[in-house]
């Protein structure tokens, strides 16, 4: 095995598959892209004239919103399911069938053109999860104008940052989005939005929904959305060239001038389609759940467009994993609509997990429909791994991609063979990643050792092709770090078997009296404790050893232990698991962790306020509450307060 190809002879049709990506890439992807329906059909995959920018199926037109609907309609197939709204938290389910959604989205296309937007212009879209946002989308592509989603609820000052960015023709939003103990206002966000972004002229369509204090009369220029589409003459499928940008989605955490992730429309349908196929193992008339929000990538490529491109059924959930009502809430999902895929977060996993740790709720629900269960979003912890494995009793796959790659780096492809899951990796490189891992001189690093994880250029398909209107930035926040290859910004390892172990981001590897060591393998050790539900570790400054380990940990629910007889187990774990190098010997209880609402943990926040820095808490977090409660005990340096 060579250390860039990460596979060996046991993985059967994957190392064939893996191998003609790499060396027969214009085969490969030309015939990956005969998944696709094509106005031009391309002749060739990819355009490599002007290095690091590369563009898929350069000469290749087409409309990605057809792909999703109007073909499937035209094979006979408009009565099959497309898209199934479960709406927990008013207690709704309504299914839309492929010819009810065309329709829709024909409608909402043309209520958008009549208001100015056409081909290559921007519309955001501020909405919760409800169909009208999968149907906004859908429409922007169908215009080929372009889309760019923003978590429904981000705060004014970061909505305005990315309209001023975006300059759109057009919002879309709703009266508000609905909690499980509230309801959230939009329309005052979006008004403040505007007039921050000194944009007063963009128009707004607002899907009114009851029970907000702020309705559309409240203002006298903005647009009622049902009764635009309703008026509306269907918009035919304007054709578009494959490089031509289909989304603009802005990084979470982004502070400043906000990095918007620019996709095109060929690469990214071809890529969904393949996945959809060889690694979800997902086809026509089956059901997918992604338990996401349409504000992240996942949502973009598996809550919206995967799916719908292999004609599948789709499912959108307003939500919770628990609360809504209860832990029992994804099972009653699964059950009620036959999902054979769920693709959620391992944060939704141990908040489940935390809240019923026997999965006693499980035994009210048939969930025989239920295949696979995939995980990504952050670190799959080994404890969490082996939990839904055993109570769910289906294959637990974790794989792990980013917003800027828009599909799995790395995965377990079901759809071409059945590859062995190890507990802490999510797998083998996907087809198209030509994945190294590198020192900080950027030389290989052995099998077992960990270091930077890289991706050779031309990334494949569905990858980022720049950021928005600015290639320098790309380049430099990207390509920069080890030239010839993306930077994923990640750090991990690689076994004899080529199997890839993601530790975490490279800031989070710490160094201990000059020892190396990555804070997620501490944490794989401590969630392995019977009475820890999830935890962070980060480094803290230390005068002596220059960092120093520190656990933040919740405990699962009904869980009763006192802290100093629970430190001293997590102390002597590490100790035999990692062993003294990792001088681990600080740990502290905490009713919950800070994270993003795609489930990351706010690790870096938490290191900063530690650490006396200046800090500033992400737009992208899920509680600002847990911040401050944290503020004691991390500004106590770790030692709490």
């Amino acid at each position: 095995m060579t250390q860039g190809t990460g596979v060996t002879r046991e993985t059967g049709s994957y190392a064939e598959v893996y191998r003609e990506s790499l060396e027969e890439r214009e085969a490969f992807w030309l015939e990956a892209a005969k998944a696709v329906d094509w106005v031009d059909e391309p002749t060739a995959a990819l355009d490599a004239t002007e290095p690091p920018l590369y563009r898929w199926f350069p000469d290749g037109t087409l409309n990605t919103s057809y792909n999703a609907l109007d073909r499937h309609v035209e094979a006979g197939r408009g009565d099959a399911a497309a898209l199934i709204y479960d709406s927990a938290v008013l207690g709704v389910q309504q299914t839309y069938t492929y010819s009810e959604l065309t329709d829709l989205v024909a409608r909402c296309a043309g209520a958008l053109h009549a208001l100015g937007v056409g081909k290559g212009d921007r519309v955001v879209v501020y909405m919760p999860m409800i169909p009208e946002a999968a149907v906004a989308m859908l429409a922007c592509a169908r215009l080929g104008a372009v889309h760019s989603v923003v978590f429904g609820g981000f705060a004014p000052r970061e909505l305005a940052a990315r309209i001023k960015d975006a300059r759109p023709t057009v919002i879309v939003t709703a009266s508000g989005g609905i909690e499980p103990n509230r309801r959230v206002e939009y329309l005052p966000a979006v008004a403040e939005a505007l007039e921050i972004a000194e944009m007063p002229e963009v128009g707004v369509v607002v899907k009114v929904r009851p029970g907000f204090a702020h309705q559309l009369a409240d203002h006298s220029d903005w647009h009622d959305f049902d009764a635009l589409i309703a008026d509306a003459e269907p918009a035919a499928p304007v054709p578009v060239a494959a490089s031509d940008p289909l989304y603009i989605l802005y990084t979470s955490g982004t502070t400043g001038t906000p990095k918007g992730v620019q996709r095109d429309n060929g690469g990214h349908a071809v890529a969904l389609a393949w996945t959809l196929k060889n690694l979800y193992g997902v086809g026509p008339g089956e059901v997918m759940w992604t338990a996401s929000d349409v504000g992240w990538v996942v949502g973009h490529s598996y809550i919206v467009y995967g799916p719908l491109l292999a004609g599948a059924t789709t499912l959108l959930y307003e939500g919770k994993p628990v609360g809504t009502p209860d832990a029992g809430a994804f099972w009653r999902v699964v059950a009620d609509h036959g999902v054979k895929v769920l693709f959620t977060a391992p944060t939704a996993l141990r908040a489940i997990r935390r809240a019923d740790p026997e999965a006693a709720l499980l035994a009210g629900y048939d969930v025989s429909s239920l295949a696979r269960l995939y995980a990504a979003g952050e670190r799959l912890d080994p404890e969490t791994y082996r939990w839904a494995g055993e109570k769910l009793g289906v294959p637990v796959i974790d794989h792990w991609w980013q917003t800027e790659t828009g599909w799995a780096i790395c995965g377990n492809p079901r759809g071409l063979v059945d590859m062995p899951l190890k507990a802490g990796s999510p797998s083998v490189p996907m087809p198209g990643y030509d994945l190294e891992i590198l020192d900080g001189a950027g030389e290989p690093v052995g099998l077992g050792e960990e270091g930077n994880i890289v991706l050779r250029l031309p990334m494949p398909p569905g990858t980022l092709t720049t950021l928005w209107h600015n290639d320098e930035r790309f380049i430099g926040s990207y390509l920069a770090a080890f030239p010839g290859y993306y930077a994923t910004g990640d750090s991990g390892y690689r076994d004899a078997d080529g199997y890839v172990f993601v530790m975490g981001r490279t800031d989070d590897i710490i160094n201990v009296a000059g020892h190396r060591l990555s804070t997620g393998s501490i944490e794989a050790v401590l969630a392995g404790h019977p009475a820890v539900a999830e935890c962070a570790v980060i480094g803290l400054k230390d005068s002596l050893k220059g960092q120093r380990a520190v656990g933040y940990v919740v405990l699962k629910a009904g869980v009763e232990m006192r802290e100093e007889d629970l430190v001293p187990e997590l102390v002597a774990l590490v100790r035999q698991q990692i062993g003294p190098v990792a001088d681990f010997k600080q740990a502290i209880v905490v009713d919950a962790l800070p994270k993003t609402r795609s489930g990351k943990i706010l690790r870096k926040t938490m290191r900063q306020i530690a650490d006396g820095e200046q800090y500033t808490v992400p737009s992208t977090i899920e509680d600002p509450g847990v911040i401050e409660r944290l503020l004691p005990v991390l500004q106590a340096g770790g030692w709490g307060s």
